[in-house]
Parts: structure tokens; sequence; C-alpha cells
């Protein structure tokens, strides 16, 4: 369900939505006019990370700028290209979400007007997984319990891409991960430099095309993450 009412936008001047996209065509449209019903002045800048189908073209058509690269370099590097386009357009907040549905653009002001408390706000599914397999339910628990740990403070849903940040935190946090565990990484080394990140409540829907996640794969480079920061 919706929020009731929005509240206004207090907590940054100007800010720009961050949309990393990856074969999403059929879904990349639907979230760009639905961040642009939410806040109708949002600036929405896709980042199409090496599509092979019209990616780019329904976000341009549904009103987003796009970045276009044409090798697929992770989720983790187009969220760092569209982040510097960010700094470089002069926000001084961003947006991200997903292009899968899987998080929903009504609560995209929800998460802008809470930066006038934190540095960093996570949408946060933890109070309702509903209709979140057991299998994402049980990865998402054991995955935030390390990153709380190695970040030092208790992290809600570490797993949620669904965030607000400020352009401070984007200049001084740049992972060395470029696939799904940059967004854990990006947790830790902001929580390490005593940014304030806190989370508001948003739905879990999973109504989305097949993950790009690649079990095995990003589990090990995961476990790697673990190790290098463990060591720190």
């Amino acid at each position: 369900m919706a929020p009731q009412a929005e509240p206004r936008l207090r907590g940054v001047v100007k800010a720009i939505a961050v949309i990393p996209a990856r074969d999403a065509e059929a879904t990349v449209g639907e979230v760009v006019r639905g961040l642009k019903r939410a806040i109708p002045d949002l600036p929405v800048l896709v980042v199409d990370d090496g599509s092979a189908d019209q990616t780019a073209l329904k976000a341009r058509e549904a009103g987003a700028d796009v970045i276009r690269r044409d090798v697929n370099g992770g989720k983790g590097a187009a969220l760092q290209t569209g982040f510097d386009e960010a700094l470089r357009r002069g926000a001084d907040g961003v947006l991200a979400l997903d292009a899968d549905r899987q998080h929903d653009p009504a609560y995209a002001p929800r998460l802008l007007a809470a930066l006038d408390r934190a540095d960093l706000v996570i949408g946060s599914r933890e109070g309702d997984r509903t209709g979140m397999p057991w299998l994402r339910r049980a990865t998402n628990t054991v995955t935030t319990w390390f990153v709380s740990r190695l970040a030092g403070q208790r992290i809600e849903d570490s797993q949620s891409g669904y965030r607000a940040i400020r352009a401070r935190v984007l200049r001084a946090v740049r992972p060395r991960s470029t696939r799904f565990e940059y967004e854990s990484e990006f947790l830790i080394a902001a929580a390490r430099q005593d940014f304030r990140i806190t989370a508001i409540p948003v739905p879990t829907l999973y109504n989305a095309p097949r993950s790009h996640i690649h079990p095995i794969a990003d589990t090990i480079r995961f476990i790697r993450l673990l190790f290098r920061h463990w060591a720190r």
C-alpha cells in the first residue's frame, strides 16, 4: 500500500534518481513513470549496463536520461557511474532504486525526506517480508548480520537497493566491488566513516522478472568482501 500522505522533501535541495538497469525493457519504463508521478520534478538517470534489449529506449521514452555502458560491468559499476554523474550535475542527494519493479516509487519522497536526519537512508523490507521467497529471506538475514558486524552498528536490510544518499557520502565512499556486493561494501564503508545510517519501512514486492544474481559466483564475491573487511 502506498503512503497515505507524502512528506515535504526537506532532506535535500537537489536530488537525482539513479537506476542501474540490465535487460529491463519490460519494467524500467514503469519504474521511471512511477518516480515522475511521485516527484514530478525529480531528474531520473538510468544507467544501462550492457543490455541486449531495448532498456535504453524504454527508459528514454518514459522521461529518463540514459547513460549506456556497452559492456556489462555489474550492478556496482553501474551505480558508481550513476553516482559520479549525479555529483557532476551538482546533486546534493541521490535516490537509488532497481529497474525491476521490486521498489515502489511511491515511497521515494519518504526516503529523500529522511535525509534531514541521516546521511544514508535504507528502504527496509524487514517489517513485512510477505511474498519474499524463503531462500531470499534466509540469505538477507545472514548477510545483514555480517554487514552489521563489519559496520559496527545494526544495519536494517543490507540487501535493499532502495536508498537515499547524501552527496557527501558519495564523495567519501568508493567501494572496490563492482557487482552485487558493492551495496554491502558501501554500507560498511559509510558506517566506518561515521556517517549516519537509518531506515524506513517499505513494502516487499516480488513480481519482477528473473534476477541477475548468480548464487554461487556472487556468494563467493560476498565471502571475499567479508574477509577483506574483517582483516581491517
